[in-house]
């Protein structure tokens, strides 16, 4: 989840999700009394909310396709090749970068923002086998596999981490306790915003995971910003983005739910601050606000929190580098529709 954002998430999201669940096991505890009474206890392995489990198959193997048969640790998937940086004085070695072309060149480029990171990791989840994940540790595999894509692609990427490190170098105050302060997240995002800008991106999108109050809250969701005066732009970006990414992640089964393109003033974890109270908006797209907020983006823009990390099942494919090539497929796919070129 983006930190500083506008408003904490509506009860009655939350509530759809739940009964969305409850009905699905309801249905999957139904037709499992059914293939038990058939088979005799012989049914695929399924996990408790009726998603097929990506790691094993009917007869209780392991999958190749599965999250937990990751070949490539996602550490080593986040070594990138060096690019140019556009600012080495405002961010850390390794973000706010530039990188070309690999295969033609469409004359466009994408800004792609890894959320969190460094002394900011996220959200914290768990996955099925019980390990802690952060998230901030699963957003940047997933961006920097959307960058190869792209770049393969024709597009020039500019991406707003490269390690897992904070985007800026810290000022006096931005630090306590080893943490960022709330001037500190703030003046990070501001600087992703900032970074996009300089970039002269013509599209935006961020990568982030979220997290529930419970393990049963699951699903993808897309932001975009209504206060913008390209939003309609912007909602065009948000429907392919949430569309292809969960396209490719059904594609193996896991019948993510659907939660929706959404405006950003929905959306977001608690406001930090007084004045983020006020906001109603996610930094990354909203608008400027007098004495807040200065830098805001200046081009079409959607964030995907595409899993809940919270909710085990998908807290797994989070983790995984098939569901992170999964997400940066479905990134990739949806910038190509929406800059045809």
């Amino acid at each position: 989840m983006q930190p500083e954002q506008a408003r904490s998430t509506p009860s009655q999201r939350q509530a759809r999700r739940r009964a969305r669940l409850r009905k699905r096991r309801r249905r999957a505890a139904a037709l499992v009394s059914v293939l038990l009474a058939v088979t005799g206890g012989a049914v695929a392995a399924t996990n408790l909310l009726g998603r097929a489990d990506p790691s094993r198959s009917s007869d209780g193997t392991t999958s190749d396709a599965s999250p937990a048969a990751s070949s490539e640790p996602a550490s080593a998937r986040a070594e990138s090749p060096t690019g140019v940086a556009l600012d080495p004085t405002l961010f850390t070695r390794g973000s706010c970068v530039a990188f070309s072309p690999i295969s033609g060149d469409r004359h466009e480029t994408v800004f792609l923002d890894a959320g969190h990171g460094g002394r900011d990791p996220g959200a914290v989840g768990q996955t099925t086998g019980g390990q802690t994940i952060h998230e901030a540790d699963e957003t940047l595999p997933v961006e920097l596999d959307a960058m190869e894509l792209l770049r393969r692609d024709g597009f020039r990427v500019v991406v707003s981490r490269t390690r897992q490190t904070a985007a800026t170098r810290p000022l006096p105050g931005d630090v306590s306790g080893g943490v960022f302060t709330v001037a500190g997240e703030l003046r990070e995002i501001e600087a992703r915003d900032y970074c996009a800008d300089i970039a002269h991106a013509d599209a935006l999108v961020g990568i982030y995971f979220d997290a529930g109050g419970s393990p049963q809250d699951a699903g993808s969701v897309t932001a975009y910003d209504r206060a913008r005066p390209f939003w309609r732009r912007s909602l065009a970006l948000a429907t392919l983005v949430q569309r292809d990414v969960l396209a490719t992640m059904n594609s193996h089964g896991w019948q993510i739910p659907d939660d929706g393109v959404q405006s950003d003033v929905s959306l977001g974890g608690p406001p930090l601050s007084h004045q983020g109270g006020v906001y109603h908006h996610l930094l990354l797209l909203g608008p400027a606000m007098r004495g807040y907020f200065s830098t805001p983006s200046t081009m079409p823009g959607a964030l995907i929190e595409p899993l809940f990390i919270t909710d085990p099942f998908e807290g797994s494919i989070a983790a995984s580098q098939v569901g992170q090539q999964a997400i940066a497929s479905g990134i990739a796919a949806a910038v190509a529709s929406f800059l045809p070129g």
